[in-house]
């Protein structure tokens, strides 16, 4: 994921200080990775839409023992 991150959004991004760059990488990681950019290891899905496919999959009565 360091790859990724660098690529899409360090290498363009100006940060004012520490607390900033922590800021802006932390919005990143929120917002873009997790709902907006798609996994081919996930199916073509977000890891927000895999991880609500995947709650709603164990919370079905089939899936309880």
């Amino acid at each position: 994921m360091r790859h990724f991150m660098k690529e899409e959004h360090v290498d363009y991004a100006d940060y004012h200080d520490d607390a900033d760059a922590f800021e802006q990488i932390g919005h990143w990681l929120e917002v873009e990775y997790m709902m907006e950019r798609i996994h081919s290891a996930l199916g073509y899905l977000t890891p927000a839409e895999y991880e609500k496919d995947a709650l709603r999959e164990t919370d079905s009565p089939l899936c309880m023992a």
